[in-house]
């Protein structure tokens, strides 16, 4: 079926609301969603694969700071979803570049971690150039690397699968560049061994974003009765919480 960017996004924005995410939290996660799905990066299959962990999100820790200098920091997400902690990390790292000229933060132990193109893109627009990289999979591996320059409105992103072991993996690990200084950008297609490189320029980045606008959003059918499913325990305390104040009480 297909629906607007706006029915997309009250409606995430609900669905996290729900499951326990904080104010801000459930409208940074419904917008790192919706940015990547229309800018043709498929957030709504990354969604797919979050939804089944999201009710367990609340339940672990926030993420804490492990090492932490000047222009560096480890921080550990404890099996958070980015859509709930990537955009602190992201928001530290530009922080420190801003005040040293370049910046590396690294987070351990999180997933769902394409979600960073937003906070990534976010940077950029505000003056610092940043950039992403991090690996994924349990059988075979995949590279992902996003980056955008200072100024700049989109970035690119290039993923591509590997020939590296499964043992040389950093589970759930991501490093994060930000510099005001020197202008980052991110390419797999050189990389030794990668094959099925997918590589969007920043251009193409834009122009899916106007087709998006035009034609709207396709979305799956059972998707989307999940994303309004889970989004009726806020209706449903909205309605309690009204007859409270009806005299309910």
């Amino acid at each position: 079926m297909k629906i607007s960017m706006n029915e997309l996004s009250a409606a995430l924005r609900r669905c996290f609301e729900a499951t326990g995410y904080f104010v801000g939290n459930y409208e940074d996660a419904a917008n790192m969603i919706l940015w990547l799905e229309k800018h043709g990066l498929k957030g709504l299959d990354e969604l797919t694969r979050a939804l089944p962990f999201i009710n367990t999100d609340s339940d672990k820790p926030l993420s804490s700071v492990v090492y932490e200098d000047k222009t560096s920091a480890i921080i550990d997400s404890h099996g958070r979803s980015a859509l709930n902690c990537i955009a602190a990390s992201v928001d530290l790292a530009h922080a420190k570049a801003l005040e040293n000229g370049i910046a590396t933060v690294t987070v351990h132990n999180c997933h769902n971690r394409k979600f960073i193109l937003k906070a990534l893109t976010d940077c950029g627009r505000r003056g610092i150039s940043a950039a992403a990289y991090w690996q994924n999979g349990s059988h075979v591996i995949t590279e992902h690397t996003a980056a955008i320059k200072a100024g700049d409105r989109y970035p690119s992103y290039s993923e591509a699968t590997t020939a590296l072991e499964v043992n040389d993996l950093d589970a759930q690990a991501l490093t994060i560049i930000c510099s005001s200084r020197v202008d980052l950008t991110s390419s797999l297609q050189h990389s030794r061994g990668n094959s099925n490189t997918l590589d969007v320029s920043a251009e193409k980045v834009a122009s899916n974003k106007e087709e998006a606008v035009a034609n709207g959003i396709n979305i799956d059918d059972e998707l989307w009765g999940e994303i309004n499913r889970l989004g009726t325990g806020i209706l449903v305390s909205s309605s309690e919480q009204s007859r409270l104040g009806a005299g309910g009480r």
